[in-house]
């Protein structure tokens, strides 16, 4: 579902690595710049955070013995810096904690994977709006509780995929507009070491000039400094123990893959045999049974699926990860990041695959037409009962029309030449008027309206 994928690349072991790296080095570089690391140490930290020089198992075995992956690389960082710069390995992770670098490294995985989805929708819903214009008026049955409902077209319905991935997408830019925060709280929440080195270093206390005097203020400062430096978001609070933003996370992942499941459920139901509407776009060998020489599987809308029901059970243990004790669990924290990790993925995968499932997408305007006539145009049946009511009563119209419509059934006669025959209609409509109201062509309401206010939003 996610194999070779933008998003695989962007959540793997490296990428992970790489953000924590990141974390480090911004914040060398925060604090530079207030003065409680040297500017050269900076440098030489951010220079030598590069995920390539370090071995991932290796880590990840270490983390075994620590409950987290930090404190190993950490350790391994320091002896990479020191090998170029002795004195500014002293600098590395100070005042820091594990909690701090790896949330901050956390959002920055899913900042830098939510830009991969957002692109990925950003082209479905261009594809969606070309399918809804180009269909704008292509009747199809609209179908409710699996049967023939009341006509529809299937511009309209590509312009509700459409409109569900924009809502999405908006969902997405609301994260990465200052939805994705740093994590700077120090060992409990209190950013003390910080500033307890900040004064070690000089950077605050006493005998700095103006601002710098105020320690609330450099805390404040740091904190701005380290989300400018990575690009995420200053929080007002540490959040080691207040996991909103994961939470947020969550929900428009689970969102997302919602609207994109929409869609390749839809898809398959129009790709059935025996219904023919639409189809997955062809590539040669994909799709195969090993079985059955003769079937082409819908491939792409089962990854898409597949990969929808799996979000909303993963985004609620996320959530679940609210419920989180003191200022740093001992569990709950560490839960999350598998979890987190699998739906970013998923997601990934799923609007990457929407991409070429939406662009490729082959659309049966003829089968549509057919499948319509299906029912010998019972699917008007409302249409005809409100045109009536005024003449016969609602009620008389009703039931007219309920019998009309099962003897129709019953005898595979259209619905125009069982109405004709009714005695109720005797002089109030000739057969040319019921054959036109009975057209399911003439019944499509306000769709192409519709249509046009959607793909214009």
């Amino acid at each position: 579902m996610r194999a070779g994928t933008p998003a695989e690349a962007a959540t793997g072991d490296p990428a992970w690595l790489q953000a924590m790296l990141d974390a480090e080095a911004a914040l060398a570089r925060a604090q530079a710049g207030l003065g409680a690391v040297p500017e050269s140490a900076a440098l030489v930290i951010t220079k030598a955070a590069r995920a390539d020089t370090f071995d991932p198992r290796a880590l990840a075995l270490a983390s075994r013995e620590t409950a987290n992956p930090v404190v190993g690389l950490v350790r391994e960082f320091r002896r990479v810096v020191a090998a170029e710069d002795e004195a500014a390995a002293e600098y590395v992770h100070r005042g820091s904690t594990s909690q701090d670098i790896f949330d901050t490294g956390a959002m920055l995985v899913a900042q830098r994977t939510l830009r991969i989805v957002r692109a990925d929708l950003a082209r479905c819903t261009a594809a969606l709006a070309d399918l809804a214009r180009a269909h704008r008026d292509t009747p199809m049955a609209g179908r409710t509780l699996s049967l023939h409902a009341v006509p529809t077209t299937f511009g309209l319905k590509a312009a509700g995929w459409g409109l569900l991935l924009g809502d999405a997408h908006r969902r997405i830019g609301h994260l990465l507009d200052g939805g994705l925060p740093v994590s700077l709280g120090g060992a409990a929440g209190t950013l003390a070491g910080y500033l307890e080195y900040g004064r070690i270093d000089g950077a605050t206390g006493p005998g700095r000039e103006g601002a710098a005097d105020d320690e609330d203020g450099y805390l404040l400062r740091l904190t701005e400094a380290f989300a400018a430096e990575t690009g995420l978001a200053a929080p007002v609070l540490p959040w080691h123990a207040l996991r909103t933003p994961v939470a947020d996370l969550a929900a428009v992942l689970a969102f997302t893959a919602g609207a994109l499941g929409r869609i390749a459920v839809d898809v398959q139901t129009l790709t059935r045999t025996e219904v023919g509407e639409v189809a997955e776009p062809a590539v040669a060998g994909r799709g195969s049974s090993s079985a059955m020489p003769h079937k082409r599987n819908p491939v792409l809308t089962t990854m898409i699926r597949a990969a929808a029901l799996q979000l909303p059970s993963l985004a609620g243990a996320l959530t679940q990860c609210l419920v989180t004790e003191d200022e740093r669990s001992a569990g709950v924290w560490h839960a999350e990041w598998p979890l987190l990790r699998e739906c970013l993925r998923l997601v990934g995968g799923a609007a990457h695959t929407a991409v070429e499932l939406t662009e490729g997408l082959v659309v049966h305007p003829e089968r549509m037409r057919a499948n319509l006539d299906l029912t010998g145009s019972r699917l008007v049946s409302e249409r005809v009962a409100a045109r009536l009511a005024p003449r016969l009563g609602k009620e008389a119209a009703g039931q007219l029309l309920t019998r009309a419509a099962q003897s129709a059934a019953e005898s595979g006669l259209p619905l125009a030449r069982t109405l004709s025959a009714a005695p109720e209609l005797a002089g109030l409509l000739t057969d040319t008027e019921l054959a036109a109201l009975c057209d399911p062509v003439n019944y499509l309401g306000g769709a192409g309206t519709l249509v046009d206010r959607a793909t214009e939003a």
